[in-house]
């Protein structure tokens, strides 16, 4: 039997990238996951259609599109849209995974939307803040609404798993204020929720990839998945990058750990788990970002 069978998942933010791969990875496993996001084919056709690569509203994916990979993996795949700033979607979601589930294993916190919202390359007293309070209630506000209707779905049954999704394992800068406040709030919550869910034997964690190899960035640098690489030839380090699929093997490897409770409140890796667990990118392979990072981008600086 798979390591999941019989377990049911939220993954928010699962129309693309790291969400994406995540709930593909835990049907791998054998779990049933709600694919949710703001991108549906009922409700976002009119969002989508072309667009920069980072105008993600534009994006052609969506959470069906989602939802149909991980049945094809093995799982089972529902997409429910949901916009998770908005508290009333949120709590509908959880009262119908309670009507039709009776039970709620795994969270997983992907919701971002910042990407169109960033602006790289200026000081904080000239960010737009309209911008930069948005991506807060996009990528901060939106966790902390959906973990507060997860979590009494797991307290019934004294178990279960959130885990929050991020940018970096440390406290390092990130480049941008709003953008740095927001990966470094979502390892504090991870951190803070564990404090209170511990006594109730619920586990909640943080957890990075690495250079994301995501749809978007495969278009932004003008390859597949196929020719990849030839993607360092307009940025070096795209060479160590790894797929959406290594982050959600790292997902789903949490989830079937019986001992994962020994990880609550920390922050982890997809490559530092990759090596404990003994899992592989979806190519075989097994890039390790920090180690790249340390010896390429960190002593260059």
């Amino acid at each position: 039997m798979k390591a999941l069978q019989g377990k049911v998942a939220v993954v928010a933010g699962a129309t693309r990238g790291a969400g994406r791969g995540i709930a593909c990875m835990l049907g791998e496993a054998g779990a049933t996951v709600y694919c949710t996001g703001r991108s549906s084919r009922d409700k976002g056709a009119a969002r989508r259609g072309g667009g920069a690569p980072f105008d993600l509203a534009r994006r052609p994916e969506t959470i069906e599109e989602t939802a149909e990979r991980v049945a094809a993996r093995g799982g089972v795949g529902i997409p429910v849209p949901v916009d998770h700033t908005v508290e009333e979607q949120v709590k509908g979601l959880f009262e119908r995974i309670e009507a039709e589930q009776g039970r709620l294993d795994l969270m997983v916190n992907d919701v971002w939307g910042g990407d169109e919202l960033t602006e790289w390359g200026k000081p904080f007293w000239e960010l737009s803040l309209q911008k930069g309070l948005l991506m807060l209630q996009r990528a901060v506000h939106s966790h902390i609404i959906t973990s507060r209707y997860a979590a009494p779905l797991m307290l019934a049954r004294g178990e279960g798993l959130i885990v929050e999704i991020t940018d970096g394992d440390n406290f390092n800068y990130r480049g941008n204020l709003f953008y740095d406040l927001a990966k470094v709030s979502v390892i504090r919550l991870a951190y803070a929720m564990s404090e209170e869910l511990r006594p109730h034997r619920i586990t909640a964690l943080a957890v990075t990839p690495g250079f994301l190899r995501s749809e978007a960035m495969l278009d932004h640098f003008g390859v597949t998945e196929a020719n990849w690489k030839e993607g360092a030839k307009k940025d070096p380090h795209f060479i160590a990058s790894e797929t959406p699929f290594y982050v959600g093997r790292a997902v789903a490897a949490l989830a079937s750990d019986p001992a994962a409770s020994k990880k609550s409140g920390k922050v982890f890796s997809s490559w530092g788990l990759a090596q404990e667990y003994g899992f592989t990118d979806i190519d075989g392979s097994r890039p390790d970002w920090g180690k790249y990072f340390e010896e390429h981008v960190a002593n260059k600086r």
